[in-house]
């Protein structure tokens, strides 16, 4: 088994994926990002030679199939992370008025997608007893005018990560919710707002690697858990 430290990361062509790749990369770790936009992820790529570029979209079987024989020929997985996510319709309607088709993208997206890669990969995960980390939203646990469609399929997928980790005692398994950021869908979410004082995605990546490095019970975690004072080292 190759003993390098390997990541797969879904929607790692920008925001929080692009930067959790390129930070995982620093350490040396070797990491496989998909995603469906090829030129944006083949330029993440491009900013470290142990980054490996799969175009496609994660709700293709073909595509998923294609990842887990990536995986295969690496030999190990420690970390799936699931960060793909659509957000669907933009401006966001009501839940009476949300198409059924659009909703149906986003649970396969946001839902179906990540169950489907952690049962193609699981096995890879166990054998280093790594870890599996759902990018979930305070959407899923907070109910907020318009986003029915997107908080649902967070919170589906939140369950869905309880219950992985119930039945996988030996991996870590996580719900992390990043918070707000200044990415493409969050300003999607916000058509002709200014969301200039979001943070950058750049800046939740040290609280995700703190999960990583500290790994704590499975479970539900914000970034903001995982905050650190520049000052004392001590958890805000």
């Amino acid at each position: 088994m190759n003993g390098t430290r390997t990541a797969l990361i879904t929607g790692g062509s920008a925001g929080l994926g692009r930067a959790s790749a390129l930070a995982l990369a620093e350490r040396g770790w070797e990491v496989i990002v998909t995603g469906r936009r090829v030129e944006p992820l083949e330029r993440a790529a491009a900013r470290a030679r142990t980054i490996t570029a799969l175009p496609g979209d994660v709700t293709d079987p073909r595509h998923r199939r294609r990842i887990a024989e990536e995986v295969a020929a690496r030999g190990r997985l420690d970390l799936l992370l699931n960060n793909a996510s659509a957000l669907g319709p933009s401006p966001m309607p009501a839940l009476a008025r949300y198409p059924e088709d659009a909703l149906a993208q986003v649970f396969a997206t946001d839902v179906l997608a990540p169950l489907a890669l952690i049962a193609a990969l699981i096995e890879h995960v166990r054998a280093v007893r790594g870890t599996v980390v759902d990018i979930s939203s305070d959407a899923a646990v907070e109910a907020y005018e318009g986003w029915g469609g997107y908080g649902s399929a967070k919170a589906a997928l939140d369950h869905a990560t309880a219950v992985l980790a119930v039945e996988e005692p030996d991996l870590a398994v996580y719900a992390f919710d990043p918070g707000d950021m200044r990415t493409a869908m969050h300003q999607a979410a916000f058509p002709g707002e200014d969301i200039s004082d979001r943070p950058e995605p750049e800046t939740v990546v040290p609280a995700l690697l703190r999960l990583l490095d500290t790994r704590p019970p499975s479970g539900r975690y914000r970034a903001s858990d995982f905050a650190v004072t520049s000052d004392t080292g001590v958890r805000s």
